[in-house]
């Protein structure tokens, strides 16, 4: 088995399969840690611009390539929609979404280094991901250039038919990008070794908002100064067990 055949054949289930399985121990065993980690109070002006632009670039690309390369292409072909146009949409709204990410991955890279108070607070993988979000950026900006010379949208095919062939377990699922070129290759295995990290990073609140928010699980503390209600009455109709402790409690304290 060659080199392809490993990186995009057979990591490609790697990778899932720890994405998978990875949020979903995480999930049960430490729940609490799907959060992003705000650092919001020791530096908000720059977080705010650097998380808006970031997370809604983010965003489009992911949505951009989610729907650009799962979407069948006889799907394509009944919108009438061609190779080349959505190959030109793909490099200008992927350009534009790609800016946007690294320039607010870079507000964010920078506040996270060059603020003492933040990077103490920082872990090794919080600033790590920042940084590989940003190389993959950088690589998917680079398979621009590359693209525009292939505007008829073939090169775009093989890895739609190459991500679809993941998905649907195709045999030598690898050979439709073997001949593309490196900087391809690279933005790909990049990706998945994202996706291979996912569940261990605070990449992981990606997930909140379907898991916590959606189906309205996740839980509140909640402090108040208000003293609780002492007399045992009160107590009873709700907390029978808790209102019978506390009058003993209250006998034993008069006996004394």
């Amino acid at each position: 088995m060659d080199a392809n055949q490993i990186l995009f054949g057979v990591y490609p289930y790697i990778a899932l399969s720890v994405l998978v399985i990875g949020s979903i121990v995480r999930f049960d065993r430490e729940p609490y840690t799907w959060r992003s980690g705000s650092s919001q109070l020791l530096r908000r002006r720059q977080l705010v611009l650097g998380s808006n632009l970031f997370h809604v670039g983010m965003l489009a690309i992911f949505g951009g390539h989610f729907v650009g390369l799962l979407t069948p292409v006889w799907v394509w072909d009944a919108l009438h929609v061609a190779h080349s146009a959505k190959q030109m949409l793909a490099m200008v709204a992927g350009g534009l979404a790609g800016l946007m990410a690294l320039a607010g991955g870079a507000l964010l890279l920078h506040r996270r280094l060059f603020d003492v108070r933040i990077r103490r607070n920082s872990s090794f993988g919080d600033t790590a991901i920042i940084i590989i979000l940003m190389a993959q950026l950088v690589l998917g900006l680079s398979t621009i250039p590359v693209s525009f010379q292939h505007r008829d949208g073939t090169e775009m095919l093989k890895f739609m038919n190459w991500a679809q062939g993941v998905f649907t377990f195709r045999p030598q699922v690898a050979d439709y990008v073997a001949d593309t070129q490196f900087v391809f290759k690279a933005h790909l295995t990049l990706g998945m070794t994202i996706l291979l990290v996912f569940p261990f990073t605070r990449l992981i609140h990606m997930l909140s908002a379907p898991v916590w928010y959606l189906n309205r699980r996740g839980w509140q503390l909640v402090r108040t100064k208000r003293a609780l209600p002492r007399k045992p009455e009160r107590l009873a109709p709700v907390y029978p067990a808790v209102a019978a402790a506390s009058a003993e409690a209250g006998r034993l304290e008069a006996a004394e």
